[in-house]
Order: C-alpha cells, then sequence, then structure tokens
C-alpha cells in the first residue's frame, strides 16, 4: 500500500467534507529572488491604485457638484457588485489558465475606470467605471493570493502572506498620503490620473513575476487536471464543506463587530474635539496600519509554528476588548491609542484567513471559489454593520452602539472557540521557532 505524503494527509483531514483527486507527488517549490521581490512591488503597487478608489470618490464627486443622493446611489451600486461578485470572480480565477494575465486584465480595467471618472465626471460613466472597478477587483484580489500560493506552496504560504500584508499596508499609507496632497495641491481629479498612472509600474512588477514559478495546481490548491467553470458544481462541493461554511460565519460575525467602529468612532471624535477632528481620525486610520505593516510578516512566520487557531483567537479576542474600551474612554487621543488595537486584529486576519481557507480546501482546485465564499461573508457582515450601528447611534448613542458590536464580536470569539478545529498541518508545528 503507497504511503500518503503529509500534505495529502492534512488535505483528507481539515476538508474531510470535500471529495478530492488523486494528486502526485510535487517537487518542493522554489521562487526566484526576483519572482518574490516582484510580487512585494505588485502588491505595494496594487495597494496604491486601490487607494484612489477609496474616501477620493465622494470627495471629488462632491467637488463636482453631484447630490449627495447620487453619490450614495453609486457607491451602493458598487458595493453590491463587490458583494456579488466575490464568488463568481473566486470561480473565474480557479477557471483561469494563468494567474498573471488574470491579474493584468483586471489591473487595466480598474486603471480604465480611474481615467473615465477623472476625464467624464457624469451619472452614467461614473456609474459604470465605478461597477467595473468593483468587478475587477473581485478577481484581482483572489489572483493575488493565487500567485502567492503557486509560487510559495502551502508549506510557504503564511510566510508568503505577511509580507504580501505589509506591502499592501505601506502601500496603502503612503498612496493615502500622496494622493491627499495631489488633490490638495493639484486638483481634485489628479486622484485618478496618479491612480491610473501607478498601473503601469503595478503590470511592469507583475510581468518580472516568473510563470514558469507559479505552479498552476498549487495556485488553485487544485488537482493536476482544470475543470471548467461550472459555478454551481463548484457551490456545490464548496457547501458540503462545514467548516470552510463555519469558517465564513465566523469572519461574518467579526465584520459585523468590526466596520462601523472606525465610522463611530470617527463622529465621536468630530463631536468632542472638532479643532483636532481631520488630524485625530487620519491618526485614527494610520496608526493601525503602521500596526499591519510591523506585525504581519511575524504572524506569517508564527502561523508556522503556533497553528492558526491561536492566532485567530487573538484576533477575535481583541475585537470585542476594543469595541468596550472606545465605549468607555471619553478622550479623543486616548480613542485613537485603543484604535491602535485594531492594526492586530488586520494584520492578523489579512494573513490568516486566506491560510486556513486552503487548508480547508487543499487538494480540490476549489481555493479561489472558496476565497470567494468567505469574501461574501466579509461583506455581509460589513454591510449590516454599519446599519445596525447606524440605528443604534442615532437612538441610543456612540457607547452603545460600540457595546453593541463588542458582544457581535464576543458571539464570533465564542463560535470559533467552541467549534473551529485547528487545520494547519501538523508537521509544521512540530518544526522549532527556530528552524530554517
Amino acid at each position: 500500500m503507497r504511503a500518503s505524503s503529509p500534505e495529502r494527509r492534512q488535505g483528507r483531514g481539515a476538508d474531510a467534507a470535500l471529495p478530492s483527486s488523486p494528486m502526485p507527488e510535487r517537487e518542493e517549490p522554489r521562487p526566484s529572488r526576483a519572482s518574490l521581490r516582484a510580487l512585494d512591488w505588485f502588491t505595494f503597487f496594487v495597494a496604491d491604485v486601490q487607494t484612489g478608489f477609496g474616501p477620493f470618490i465622494a470627495v471629488y464627486l462632491t467637488a463636482n457638484q453631484w447630490t449627495q443622493v447620487n453619490i450614495g446611489l453609486v457607491l451602493t451600486i458598487g458595493g453590491l457588485v463587490a458583494l456579488a461578485g466575490q464568488i463568481p470572480g473566486g470561480a473565474l480565477v480557479d477557471a483561469a489558465k494563468s494567474e498573471r494575465r488574470i491579474a493584468a486584465i483586471s489591473l487595466v480595467l480598474i486603471s480604465l475606470s480611474a481615467l473615465a471618472l477623472a476625464l467624464v465626471p457624469i451619472f452614467p460613466v461614473v456609474l459604470a467605471a465605478n461597477v467595473l472597478h468593483a468587478a475587477a477587483s473581485c478577481v484581482l484580489g483572489p489572483a493575488i493570493v493565487a500567485i502567492s500560493l503557486g509560487l510559495v506552496g502551502h508549506r510557504g504560504i503564511s510566510e508568503r502572506l505577511g509580507r504580501n500584508v505589509r506591502s499592501l499596508s505601506i502601500g496603502n499609507g503612503l498612496a493615502a498620503a500622496g494622493m491627499g496632497a495631489c488633490g490638495y495641491f493639484l486638483s481634485k481629479e489628479s486622484v485618478f490620473y496618479v491612480t491610473a498612472v501607478l498601473s503601469v509600474p503595478a503590470l511592469i512588477s507583475l510581468a518580472r513575476i516568473r510563470e514558469a514559478e507559479i505552479d498552476p495546481v498549487r495556485a488553485h490548491a487544485g488537482v493536476p487536471k482544470r475543470h471548467p467553470a461550472n459555478l454551481a458544481q463548484g457551490l456545490r462541493r464548496v457547501a458540503a464543506n462545514r467548516l470552510l461554511l463555519l469558517f465564513a460565519l465566523c469572519i461574518a460575525l467579526f465584520h459585523l463587530a468590526n466596520a462601523a467602529m472606525l465610522p463611530l468612532v470617527s463622529g465621536m471624535i468630530t463631536m468632542r474635539s472638532s479643532n483636532w477632528a481631520t488630524v485625530l481620525v487620519a491618526a485614527c486610520i494610520v496608526v493601525p496600519q503602521l500596526v499591519v505593516a510591523a506585525f504581519s510578516p511575524r504572524v506569517g512566520r508564527t502561523a508556522r509554528h503556533w497553528g492558526r487557531r491561536p492566532l485567530l483567537l487573538i484576533a477575535f479576542a481583541v475585537l470585542p476588548l476594543r469595541g468596550v474600551l472606545l465605549a468607555l474612554v471619553t478622550q479623543p487621543f486616548l480613542l485613537c491609542l485603543v484604535q491602535a488595537l485594531d492594526g492586530i486584529s488586520a494584520a492578523v486576519l489579512g494573513v490568516i484567513v486566506p491560510v486556513v481557507v486552503a487548508d480547508l480546501t487543499r487538494d480540490t482546485g476549489r481555493f479561489n471559489l472558496a476565497q470567494g465564499v468567505v469574501g461574501t461573508g466579509v461583506g455581509i457582515g460589513a454591510s449590516l454593520s454599519t446599519t445596525i450601528a447606524g440605528y443604534l447611534a442615532d437612538h441610543f448613542g456612540g457607547p452603545v452602539a460600540l457595546l453593541s458590536l463588542s458582544s457581535a464580536g464576543i458571539c464570533g470569539l465564542l463560535l470559533l472557540l467552541l467549534r473551529m478545529p485547528e487545520t494547519g498541518p501538523p508537521e509544521d508545528r512540530r518544526i522549532s521557532p527556530g528552524a530554517g
């Protein structure tokens, strides 16, 4: 009887609910330093490009005399497309023959949508551009993770994602500062021209990732024979994976608790310290990003030796603690310090969520579709969070809203603690942290 590899045994243990095809032994991945560095730069520039579609859209449209109703309509439709496109986007990446090519196409579409916003700020064009950006982003995110997995393999993915998250965090922070300066000193539309221009170094970095080093089987946590993009069949197989659905529910509860905390804190700071509000709100955004940039590589290394579950429990436990502290603290400057705890949760989840999805879908070829399922949970939780928190804040005040959000975070923590097992390969945890 042929002995199965450790990876194969773990695939059956973590994903027993999903039937998997026999997989031959594969060589240990050895990506070149050039490809790994190119992926660092690619994720950095992707963060720069995506930053242009954040709050700058609302500022730009307001400056062009748009009504708040039309701005809200455009942003809402874009949000709905982003939510609905998570699962099809993941399925499309699973069916792609080249992860680099589909990432490049997505990036070009995002660049075109930025140019459309800058050149023709009328309702039909802006709506189409926002929808195009949302749809392309649903593909670009899973494609980056697929490229990472294809390059380094399952055992190296946690450390690789730690580097990705660090690059994304640094890119977000620098781009926000740079684009804010462009919008202030040049013009509001210059933000979108800069966004389009930044896609050029992103594409150059992507081209420097060697296609031959991206293993197409590893990139999908998959099977050697590619399957067609049959969404219904893929969803049936993913729906049979109870641990994956449980994990998606945990993540949805986390974002139900988390998404509205920053807007609530921003409003509380504005009411208590109007003169310093802009600076303090900016600090609430930048400080957690610095924490993410500092800790995410360490999270990636630690995940191999501690396992995924302890780190997830830390991230989930920090969330309700942060909510309670935000509800109790009254000094605006202290609110900023408490908000820094968000960086701990963000650093852990940015790395560990895709890693757990890879654990639970090993040898199935449905990794990116499963990412879409979890991403849908994120979107649903975040959407409900802002609606519920807004109602509670209007009727009962910000502290009550924050405590209510914290209770949702506690539910997610308890569900994770009581029902979610460790998903990482046991052979990783037998390696001492000092090894390698």
